[in-house]
Formats: structure tokens, sequence, C-alpha cells
């Protein structure tokens, strides 16, 4: 295994890119990997090539430790599943609490595929934009859920890999602060005009925050946070 090699769930979305930027600062080699499970914002998807290239301009030495992309097909995931995100079923909250945008074993899966192919890789370290701060109550966020899946993947395995979630604990605000103080501004306007959150897949007005139909959960969590981003630099 590479102690400074990682692998980061890059989705194509905020939380994912800022991932990126904060494993480009602190690993030697960093790969992507991304997974098409017939989500209905499959232009996210669309949008992991052009960061990627635009993400490693801002920086010399981002360009020099930025490696190879992946992208699994992981359709099993959306034939499985009866949720928002799959289908062009209207988002609502379930009878327990829970959206209906919930993929159940998402995560899951995200990281035990992530993991295999890190082995493959030599890449000792996961990382993932899982949070349960400014979150929709997925129980495959928690912290305590990644930390167990982590045992089990390097007992099932017989390797030492790590899990990093950098954003587990900060809000959404926080998190456009933590872009800033990564990459700066031009940065930010990266993730702003770049990346892609909506769960409806709206892309065809870009708001100061970003695209999207601006009233799906994600949109409100996005927008919410660049708000109260903008509102403290401001001050």
């Amino acid at each position: 295994m590479n102690d400074r090699g990682a692998l980061v769930l890059f989705s194509g979305g905020q939380d994912s890119a800022t991932c990126l930027a904060w494993a480009l600062d602190n690993f030697d080699t960093v790969e992507t990997v991304g997974f098409d499970y017939g989500q209905r914002h499959r232009v996210e998807l669309e949008c992991r090539d052009e960061f990627r290239e635009k993400v490693a301009a801002i920086k010399p030495e981002w360009a020099a430790r930025l490696g190879a992309d992946h992208m699994l097909d992981l359709s099993i995931l959306g034939q499985i599943s009866d949720t928002a995100l799959t289908s062009g079923a209207e988002m609502a909250m379930r009878e327990d609490g829970l959206p209906n945008t919930f993929v159940p074993g998402r995560n899951l899966l995200f990281f035990t595929l992530a993991a295999a192919l890190g082995y493959r890789r030599h890449l000792r370290h996961l990382i993932g934009g899982m949070c349960e701060t400014d979150y929709s109550g997925y129980p495959d966020c928690r912290d305590d859920t990644l930390k167990s899946l982590q045992v089990t993947l390097n007992l099932g395995m017989g390797s030492r890999q790590v899990l990093h979630t950098p954003l587990m604990w900060i809000n959404k605000a926080a998190t456009w602060r933590m872009a800033e103080n990564i990459g700066g501004t031009e940065f930010v306007d990266l993730i702003r005009t770049t990346t892609h959150t909506c769960y409806m897949g709206v892309r065809d007005v870009l708001h100061s925050w970003g695209y999207g139909c601006g009233t799906c959960p994600a949109c409100e969590l996005r927008m919410k946070g660049w708000q109260e981003h903008r509102t403290r630099v401001d001050e």
C-alpha cells in the first residue's frame, strides 16, 4: 500500500469536489472514482471531467498529484432501489422520517468498491464527502457507520486502508469556507460554476451558488450554505 496515495469518491458535486482538493493538498498521489447507479441527476457525472481538468490548473502541485479517474457501473443499485433518486417519483418524506431520496446501501457499496479498487491500485486512503451535520438524515452518512465499515473492510481484505470524511462535522457554509481556504476564490468559483448537486438534474440557470432547481433538498442546503458563507465574508 502507498501510504501517500489516496482515492477520492468523486461524484461531480460540491462536497466531493471539496474533498478532492483536500486530498490534493494532503497526499502525493490522488485518483478519483465515480459511480453510475442510474441516478436521475446523472448530469453530475458529466461534470467530472471538466472539473478534474480545471482543478489541476489551479495549483502546479495539484496537476502533478492528480492521477487516474475510474468510472464504475453500479446500475444494479438503481435496479434494486425504489427511491426518488433512482426513479421519477416525487420527492417526499417516508413514514419512518427519512426522505425518499435515501438509496439504501449506496455509501456502503461506494466505499466497499472503492476499497477493492484502492487495494488493486495500492492506495491506502479512501476519501468521501459524507457529513452528518448538514444532511438529510441518511444513516449511511453517519460517522459511526463509516468507522464500523472501515473495520469490516480491513478485516475482510486483510488491509490497513483508512476512510477519511473531511466534511463530517461541518455544515455547508463551512464547506464553502473550507474550499476557499484550500484553493482561494478561484477554486470556489470553479465549484460554483462546474459542479452539480441538484437532485432534479436541472442545469439551465446559473445561480449565485451554482446550477440547480433551487427547491430540492440538495439545492436548498447548497444555497443556504452559500448565503451564510457570503454573509460572513461580507461582514
